[in-house]
């Protein structure tokens, strides 16, 4: 038996290792697994609803014009009882509102549009627009049968007939505090006439330049004790010192005063006429307004 060499035998020893090496370092047909990458979803970029304006109110442009003047006819008697009404700026628009009420009571021959031509209604709305005054309703009863022998049926009909004609059919403040009533010349005795007997239903009374009624004149000191303190009403009381009625106003003049009602007396230059009236229309307004909430009320 042949001994190996050295040779041979060193080859023999290093020869695994050998191919040991190489197939390390073969390649692989083997694919590595591969990783599929899923790709991240975007967060979504949050767009902010936009918060609309607070809406201005449009201003009522009626609030910018003149009250309205119509005429008016209560037909279920005989004659008809005629009568002018003056409703204040947006009357029409703000249908919820409640208006105090002034009457006023024209002078003898003349019609319910003496107030109206002396500026009373151009006043009321000038006052009104500017917010001087509260908004208001105007009255002007017809009294054009004045000379017929049924003229002291004009008095029950104010009462008994406009006054709740006027209510029914208006958004008025149906209360003695909301109402007024004055008068010029007859008016202004009228306004004697029927507020002192009618206190409950007048907060208030004008009398300028009254023409007091001859059947009232020996009664008017009993008339106004009859009125208890707590329920007179408010009074103005005007004059021109050239007036017609200076002698009979100055002696009504003195029972308001002996008879400790709390009133108004102004002595004016002036005279009987309707420059004089018409020159104090705005002081004459201010006054019966004044009297009354600045702001008309809701139902």
């Amino acid at each position: 038996m042949r001994r190996m060499n050295t040779r041979q035998a060193l080859l023999i020893t290093i020869l695994p290792s050998l191919l040991a090496g190489l197939w390390a370092c073969a390649p692989s047909n083997r694919q590595a697994p591969t990783q599929t990458s899923i790709p991240s979803t975007p967060t979504p970029t949050s767009t902010p609803t936009p918060i609309p304006p607070t809406p201005t109110p449009t201003p009522l442009t009626c609030l910018a014009e003149p009250g309205r003047v119509k005429k008016e006819s209560i037909d279920t008697v005989k004659p008809a009882q005629e009568f002018i009404i003056f409703l204040p700026p947006c009357y029409g628009e703000m249908d919820t509102t409640r208006y105090p009420v002034l009457y006023l009571l024209h002078g003898l021959t003349y019609n319910d549009d003496q107030w109206v031509r002396i500026g009373a209604t151009d006043t009321a709305s000038r006052l009104i627009i500017s917010g001087e005054t509260p908004p208001f309703i105007i009255v002007l009863p017809d009294d054009r049968y004045w000379n017929q022998p049924a003229g002291e049926g004009f008095g029950d009909r104010v009462i008994n007939l406009v006054i709740p004609y006027v209510d029914a059919n208006y958004r008025t403040l149906n209360d003695r505090n909301y109402r007024a009533l004055g008068g010029l010349s007859l008016g202004g005795g009228w306004a004697i006439h029927l507020g002192f007997r009618h206190p409950e239903l007048f907060g208030a009374l004008g009398l300028h330049s009254p023409a007091v009624f001859k059947e009232d004149a020996p009664f008017l000191e009993n008339m106004i004790q009859a009125i208890p303190a707590d329920g007179r009403p408010i009074l103005w009381f005007d004059l021109g010192d050239r007036d017609s009625e200076l002698t009979d106003g100055r002696a009504l003049e003195a029972i308001l005063a002996r008879n400790d009602y709390i009133h108004e007396f102004h002595l004016y230059s002036g005279d009987h006429t309707e420059n004089y009236w018409s020159l104090h229309m705005e002081e004459y307004l201010r006054w019966y307004t004044g009297n009354w909430n600045m702001q008309a009320v809701d139902p």
